[in-house]
């Protein structure tokens, strides 16, 4: 077929049902005998539970039943992944509690409203405890313990085996930089509804269907199955549609587990739709890192080596967001940059805070962040451009694919490409001019200009996805994959790659995803790896069907199968015969049903490896140095996620990436008192930026297309959040910088940019470096190579 449809932009073919309300969330779902939970949860960051008195909330109208970890003994587990075998989280608290909202009990009633009033009900004595909010300090002698037969609070570390590259060099700088805890915020927050078996009865070929806001339904099950020792075949999970995740709805939370678990008690299907104030309690949040980076360099500027002590803040309990620093930001600590010699050790902090977990990047926007603003700090100090110094030190293209020295495989780069073209749409040096002016002026209001070049992995470890596309009796098409959109436009992306293929109409083919019964197999969304996996297995799934209507239409048409051509009209016909007879896909597929055959095709496509999408982002930045304000400008966003199918769809994810990079970067932080109480557990309080708050976005693209899979293509999620927070953070300190000003944590708030301010016009500018905590020269020896740099799959 002449022409193609792939890397046109294609509105969503998703949003009417999502408009009109055609389709669902979990929180619509309405079934027979569907009654609801709420759970009790801790008022305490850390105490020792002597106590629960449940008669009185068992009493209360309209209450069903009332569950503690004693009634229900279900097993403590580990989320997502075991970072720790002997600090796994009991779905409801036994002996002790570790976090203010850890659930306690679960009430059960006819109504929600019954249960919420309930949870009033239930006393539970606790037997307080001092409580360790501070990952550094969690990791100091003395510090109170979470589990004390550990004897530390240290959740998991890994030092490198290497010497300290910074000896000896011509030129260090050093910075103690703060990643700030934040949430992930979906619009739809955890919802799970449960049916079992019995008098309401889910479908009588399942003992268990759960429908689930999840990024994963098939891995959800194989954990569900895992913890209730349940046969998956007898499991369906479903996923309708999903409000968003940003990697914090990947895997089975203790709410679920202890939802699951009521409801195969009471033989009731069972309803949990978290409030906004649990959400910001309860949901893991992401980042929280506290990183010690040392940049050696030569007097020209050349980078020799990289030193990096990280401290992360696992929360309460080892889970996924625990292992991140020591994983997934050690795999990309030397960015874009030529470092030969790289020494990188982490360790994750127990706290008494809601569990850490991922949150769009997953440990890469943490390590571009950190790197990204040592760059510029090393920069000042040489007195040299920031875009000169990063350009002096990218990795050549011609030596892709390459292997870093902490072992990650890029699989293609050419870093200077979106710098150049970020650089040249943002007007730099017109820009810098601006800024001399002001400075010159001695304006209140001075302008800033930050730059960031990142790198980031994903579809981490690579691996296989199913797709599969089946023509129906009226010719339209069913397409499935094992991804999970929440979001991101699979429905449109997906239909285009098999209308490019099979010449159907995209208004006649449905997706069908998110349900284990319909859907065999599948890892889910997460990792940016959607599009390079699902797309790529859909589209060879099409294929593979284009080569079986070919054979089938030379039957019919009496003619070698190589003679059959797919027409303008998407009907086949003899190749340099124009009056000749064609085949539609209905004819096809009433001749494979006359066989006893369906004309489909479904394959598992492999994928060797993760890919590496880069680019380059430039901030400009007003700051007001007598009140502390920062006013975005403007911001210039050039990625290169390689072959691109929909640049609508990607332009999408480039915003959204944005605007939660940039509220990073000035909005964002979860804080908790001396005590562990949340002090931002509601939206008055937690600083989520609105849309006015953010302006337009000048986003863009480069292509480079990949080796890795079949389509050319890499991720596209993440990428605008990684580049954004540094590109800001270092925009806002470049606009300061001429008053002595050499670093402002994250986020840039009013507050702290005022102090910063203050303190260098003092003549006592604030300290970029102090000494990182001892802990680091006892941890074990990192394995080294990539395997072990890979332990963790992007989320």
């Amino acid at each position: 077929m002449p022409g193609s449809i792939l890397g046109t932009s294609v509105r969503r073919v998703e949003d009417q049902d999502l408009i009109t309300g055609a389709t669902t969330y979990v929180g619509n779902l309405r079934m027979d005998g569907l009654a609801h939970v709420a759970f009790v949860r801790s008022p305490l960051a850390h105490a020792v539970i002597t106590g629960i008195e449940t008669a009185e909330a068992a009493a209360a109208p309209g209450v069903l039943a009332v569950y503690t970890a004693a009634d229900l003994g279900l097993p403590a587990h580990h989320g997502l992944m075991m970072l720790n075998p002997d600090m796994p989280r009991p779905p409801l608290a036994t002996d002790r509690v570790r976090f203010v909202g850890e659930a306690v009990a679960i009430v059960v009633a006819e109504s929600k409203a019954a249960a919420v009033d309930a949870t009033e009900l239930v006393e539970v004595d606790y037997d307080p405890l001092p409580a360790v909010t501070d990952p550094e300090a969690a990791l100091a002698e003395g510090a109170e313990l979470q589990f004390p037969d550990t004897g530390s609070n240290l959740a998991a570390g890994l030092r490198s085996p290497e010497p300290d590259p910074t000896l000896g060099a011509e030129v260090v700088v050093r910075a103690r930089m703060v990643n700030q805890r934040v949430a992930a915020m979906p619009l739809e927050g955890n919802a799970i509804v449960v049916e079992v078996g019995g008098k309401y009865g889910a479908d009588d070929e399942y003992e268990v269907v759960v429908h689930v806001s999840t990024q994963m339904p098939h891995g959800f099950r194989s954990q569900m199955c895992g913890v209730f020792g349940l046969d998956e075949e007898r499991v369906r999970v479903i996923a309708p549609h999903v409000g968003g995740g940003f990697g914090a709805k990947a895997g089975m939370l203790a709410e679920h587990t202890a939802t699951i678990g009521a409801a195969r008690a009471l033989g009731r299907p069972l309803a949990w739709v978290e409030t906004r104030t649990e959400n910001l309690v309860s949901m893991p949040h992401g980042r929280g890192q506290v990183a010690y980076y040392e940049l050696a360099l030569t007097r020209e500027g050349k980078m020799t080596g990289l030193r990096a002590r990280v401290v992360g803040d696992s929360g309460a309990y080892a889970g996924f967001g625990g292992a991140l620093p020591l994983h997934m930001t050690y795999l990309m600590a030397p960015g874009v940059y030529d470092i030969p010699n790289i020494r990188y050790d982490a360790a994750s902090a127990l706290t008494n805070t809601t569990p850490m977990g991922a949150f769009r990047g997953a440990g890469r926007p943490e390590a571009a962040a950190h790197l990204e603003r040592l760059v510029d700090i090393a920069a000042a100090e040489l007195d040299m451009d920031p875009a000169q110094l990063r350009r002096k030190n990218f990795l050549d293209p011609s030596a892709f694919p390459l292997t870093t020295p902490v072992g990650a495989a890029y699989d293609v780069g050419d870093y200077d490409l979106p710098l150049r073209e970020a650089l040249r749409v943002a007007g730099y040096e017109e820009l810098r001019e601006e800024q001399a002016r002001r400075r010159k002026d001695d304006d209140p209001v001075q302008l800033g200009i930050g730059i960031c070049a990142y790198v980031e992995v994903t579809a981490g470890g690579g691996g296989s996805e199913y797709g599969s596309v089946t023509v129906d009796a009226d010719g339209s098409a069913t397409v499935s994959a094992g991804t999970s959109s929440h979001g991101q436009g699979h429905a449109t992306s997906f239909a285009m790659l098999v209308s490019d293929r099979l010449g159907i109409p995209m208004d006649k083919i449905t997706y069908l995803q998110s349900d284990t019964k319909a859907v065999p197999r599948g890892g889910g969304t997460g990792g940016s790896r959607s599009l390079q996996m699902g797309g790529t297995a859909v589209a060879e799934a099409a294929q593979d069907l284009l080569e079986q209507a070919r054979k089938r239409a030379a039957t019919i048409l009496e003619a070698a199968a190589a003679d059959i051509e797919l027409t303008d009209s998407g009907e086949f016909g003899v190749t340099g015969v124009p009056t000749s007879a064609t085949v539609t896909w209905a004819q096809l597929s009433e001749h494979a049903a006359a066989a006893g055959e369906t004309l489909a095709a479904a394959l598992d496509s492999q994928q060797a490896g993760a890919t590496f999408p880069f680019g380059a982002h430039v901030s400009v930045v007003e700051v007001d140095t007598e009140t502390g304000r920062v006013t975005p400008l403007r911001h210039i966003a050039v990625d290169d996620c390689g072959r691109i199918v929909n640049p609508l769809l990607v332009e999408g994810q480039q915003h959204g990436g944005l605007a939660q990079g940039i509220a990073q970067a000035l909005f964002e932080e979860v804080l908790f008192d001396e005590e562990g109480q949340p002090t931002t557990a509601s939206l008055a309080d937690y600083r989520m930026p609105t849309a006015a708050d953010l302006f337009s976005f000048e986003a863009s693209t480069t292509q480079t297309p990949t080796h890795m899979n079949s389509l050319g293509a890499k991720g596209i999620g993440e990428s605008a959040t990684i580049g954004s927070t540094p590109a800001v953070q270092n925009a806002v300190v470049d606009a300061l910088s001429a008053l002595g000003v050499r670093h402002v944590d994250l986020p840039c708030s009013p507050q702290r940019v005022w102090r910063a301010v203050q303190a260098a016009r003092s003549g006592s500018p604030e300290e970029l470096w102090r000494e990182p905590p001892d802990v680091f020269d006892d941890l074990p020896v990192r394995g080294g190579g990539a395997a072990d740099a890979d332990g963790v799959g992007a989320i």
